[in-house]
């Protein structure tokens, strides 16, 4: 909504009006419901599994890799106590002995793309720079969960 259109409900008697800057892209980034010709689209979003494993920088990296190793997957992703991704525990990490901490083997500031992207879109970029995986994040960097090029759609 416009800074006009906020402070004219405000005139009309509406209660607790917000300019809502961020706007339409925003919304969409989030998540959140649309409608329209591209409402039915599959996103990155729609297809992201949100049970990857997740770990804090006070993790102990032995045990993140023998819980990891567990599940399957080859990476763990580093967040806050808020969801916020911090970065990204690798294959290599995972696989590894050493004894290093969660902040020193993690890549910090992993590429990510918004729940609105489109998944075609999305798995082809995949395809063309060769990842098998992209990480899912909300506008404020919350983790939503990661795509899988090779997942079953």
């Amino acid at each position: 909504m416009s800074p006009r259109a906020a402070w004219r409900l405000d005139a009309l008697g509406f209660g607790e009006v917000y300019d809502y800057a961020p706007g339409k892209a925003d919304w969409a980034a989030a998540g959140l419901p649309l409608e329209g010709r591209t409402a039915n689209r599959e996103t990155a979003g729609s297809a992201a599994d949100p049970n990857v494993p997740t770990c804090t920088l006070a993790d102990d990296l032995r045990e993140i890799r023998a819980r990891v190793r567990a599940t399957g997957w080859d990476q763990c992703i580093v967040v806050n106590d808020r969801r916020i991704v911090l970065g990204r525990l690798g294959r290599t990490a995972i696989e590894s002995d050493d004894s290093r901490s969660v902040e020193d083997a993690m890549s910090e500031g992993p590429s990510t793309v918004r729940p609105d992207t489109p998944l075609d879109e999305l798995l082809a970029r995949l395809e063309r720079q060769g990842l098998q995986t992209a990480l899912v994040t909300s506008s404020d960097g919350v983790l939503v969960g990661v795509v899988r090029r090779d997942a079953p759609r």
